[in-house]
């Protein structure tokens, strides 16, 4: 079977973010993301270590678990001219279809997939993304996309991700992965359902990232003239768009009680969506609280 390689970013920013709950959430996602990523990690060969320089509109302090990150700050004279605060630090990529498969493997390792079970349903968990928007029993309307855009190229020459703040709803970022490939971007069009490329949008990715990271271009064209992106087109391998599931008061990691109309028992419905675009940050730390508020809703359960 042949796999379509993803283009999210799948890239661990330093700024783990002032959200009490959404920090320790993606800071107990950092650490198993370090674990799988060591050299003779679980998943090693799915992921880049590497350094980013990244530039913020704000002064950054690192804190706590950012401390992992190694993070040295840019001299003022070395910060772009938009930045206030930027970093050097120590990060890792992923490349998204190897991790996927390896955490589906994982998943088949753990059960046993046969016959389904002709018995009553224990709990719910519900993981629907934006779908979380129309799905019956939930239609949560704080729930609606922002349009994110990228150009997937070609450039293993490429040793550094990038970051910069271009303004509170737009990045520039170049986050190169461990197969060669680099991911260019992007954008956070807020309420655009719109699922289709603009190639204007496409125009603007590769001028953005091309000014932040000349080293884009091919060595051998930068060692006659300065590049341009006429020059990154030949390294495209995709563009494409997707929508993140982001929520209007944040994630929703909560439980409610449903009744089952055929025996009225009580049964619990864990909610687990509203990532938005840290939904790689925050992966393991998010399933963790669900799985401890499935536990604990079960464990009520047994002792009423």
């Amino acid at each position: 079977m042949v796999y379509r390689e993803t283009y999210q970013g799948a890239y661990q920013v330093m700024y783990l973010g002032d959200d009490p709950r959404q920090k320790s959430i993606r800071e107990e996602t950092l650490k198993v993301m370090l674990e799988l990523s060591a050299p003779g990690g679980a998943a090693e060969g799915c992921f880049r270590r590497l350094q980013s320089v990244e530039s913020f509109l704000e002064d950054i302090t690192p804190t706590n678990h950012e401390s992992l990150f190694h993070p040295k700050p840019l001299p003022k004279e070395s910060l772009h001219p938009k930045a206030k605060s930027g970093y050097i630090f120590d990060t890792y990529t992923i490349d998204t279809t190897p991790y996927l498969n390896y955490l589906l493997a994982r998943f088949l390792n753990a059960f046993s997939l046969g016959k389904p079970a002709q018995r009553p349903v224990d709990a719910l968990i519900i993981c629907a993304g934006l779908g979380a928007r129309a799905l019956g029993g939930v239609e949560d309307k704080a729930m609606h996309p922002v349009r994110g855009q990228r150009v997937l190229i070609h450039a293993p020459w490429i040793e550094k991700a990038a970051g910069l703040e271009e303004s509170p709803g737009r990045d520039t970022y170049i986050i190169p992965r461990r197969n060669g490939n680099v991911v260019l971007g992007g954008t956070r069009d807020v309420d655009d359902w719109y699922p289709i490329v603009r190639p204007e949008t496409t125009e603007d990715i590769l001028a953005r990232c091309l000014a932040l990271c000349p080293e884009l271009a091919p060595p051998e064209v930068r060692a006659k003239r300065a590049p341009t992106i006429d020059d990154l087109r030949p390294l495209i391998v995709e563009v494409g768009c997707g929508l993140r599931p982001a929520r209007d008061g944040g994630l929703r990691l909560d439980v409610e009680w449903v009744t089952n109309k055929k025996d009225g028992r009580q049964v619990p419905m864990v909610f687990n969506y509203g990532h938005g675009s840290s939904g790689y940050e925050s992966s393991w730390g998010s399933a963790d609280v669900a799985v401890s508020l499935l536990e604990n809703a079960l464990a009520g359960k047994a002792d009423n």
